[in-house]
């Protein structure tokens, strides 16, 4: 789950991390009432999605003056913002954060993860922060510094001076951001987040380090220990068939493809999805309901499949182990009359009374094509799709 910015920057500053003064808007009068309670004669309003590349795609605009401020926050409330991130259609922008402009000498880049290659927590840093920061990943990767803490030890004083002599700072800085990584590092731990990241983390004129984005991710299956951060949710943000299948515990990704697909288990549900690929389909979704599946399940995973209009055929891989294929064939048949599938559907049942499940799936009298292997399957569902 991600976190709008001015929610990731009300953790900052509850754990100490300096962020510019600003709060976020819902409206053109709340964000000229927050203007001026900042004071000033510059701010920054920017919208909160879930997405980067804001500012290349007009999403955070400077005001000279109060009326701009307005002015901004009329044309950017109620309207999609685009970025490389969102696709085509965007995310709707709900919320402004209005913020006080501090002047930058620098940009650098900080992040905090946990990195499950090494089972431990990585900060990231460079001194080339700032909106470019996935290009300066992909051509001069040299300029990022990765370090791993250790699980006994934590995060200690000289890999703060490691990454401050990376990032060329010097004197009361090396302490600040020893402060601020320390800071960052409770922040992950005591939340259960997956990542905590700072782009650009600035060096202003006067020579402070401060925070001048902040994007959160958490950690779904941590948020049961955490009401407080489940309440943060935006479901506004986030794709509207995945967000239903969270409710019905199915584990759903859209896709671009026209081959929907039902599968039971995570590696099957994407070695199903390679097999697509290699005859040359393209699959329309990733969907894993999971390994107790049920014939209320099932008949869940067809109406989101279905939901998609871009589907031309429906896959069913289910390998029968804990459940038993004789159930799931009783759900397919019982899906297919009650939702009333208009399209080819393919079946590959494998495992626990897998050919009593073909055999009710025959004698349905219903338009069910059934599959030797997965190979057959997926030949056949890239067939139908074309």
């Amino acid at each position: 789950m991600n976190l709008h910015e001015y929610q990731a920057k009300a953790l900052f500053r509850a754990y100490g991390i300096p962020v510019p003064a600003g709060e976020p808007a819902k409206t053109p009068e709340k964000a000229l009432e927050v203007a001026q309670n900042l004071g000033g004669n510059r701010w920054v309003v920017k919208a909160q999605v879930h997405s980067g590349g804001r500012g290349k795609g007009g999403g955070v605009r400077l005001a000279e003056d109060l009326e701009t401020v307005k002015i901004h926050a009329k044309t950017m409330l109620g309207t999609p913002l685009i970025t490389h991130q969102t696709g085509p259609k965007g995310l709707p922008i709900e919320t402004l954060l209005i913020e006080e402009v501090r002047p930058i000498e620098r940009e650098l880049y900080l992040s905090v993860l946990v990195d499950r290659g090494s089972a431990r927590i990585l900060f990231m840093g460079s001194a080339a922060g700032g909106m470019d920061i996935e290009k300066v990943a992909e051509e001069t990767p040299e300029k990022i510094l990765s370090m791993t803490l250790h699980p006994a030890a934590g995060f200690q004083a000289f890999e703060a001076r490691q990454m401050a002599e990376a990032m060329d700072l010097q004197g009361d800085q090396v302490k600040a951001l020893e402060n601020l990584m320390r800071a960052m590092v409770r922040l992950l731990e005591d939340k259960d987040l997956s990542q905590v990241e700072i782009n650009p983390l600035i060096v202003t004129t006067e020579g402070q380090l401060l925070a001048l984005d902040a994007k959160i991710s958490v950690d779904d299956n941590a948020l049961f220990l955490h009401p407080d951060l489940r309440g943060l949710r935006d479901l506004g943000q986030e794709d509207a068939t995945e967000s239903k299948a969270r409710e019905h515990d199915l584990s759903y990704v859209t896709l671009d493809g026209t081959i929907g697909c039902m599968v039971n288990g995570a590696g099957l549900a994407m070695a199903t999805l390679d097999v697509i690929k290699l005859h040359g389909g393209e699959p329309a979704n990733f969907l894993d309901v999971g390994g107790g599946t049920t014939s209320a399940k099932v008949a869940e995973a067809f109406k989101l499949i279905l939901s998609d209009h871009k589907v031309k055929v429906l896959l069913v891989n289910i390998f029968g182990g804990i459940v038993r294929c004789n159930l799931i064939a009783e759900g397919i048949i019982s899906a297919v009359q009650d939702v009333g599938v208009m399209i080819p559907v393919i079946v590959r049942l494998e495992g626990t009374n897998a050919e009593e499940g073909r055999a009710l799936l025959e004698a349905s009298g219903l338009a069910l094509t059934t599959a030797s292997d997965l190979d057959d399957a997926a030949k056949k569902a890239v067939e139908a799709s074309q």
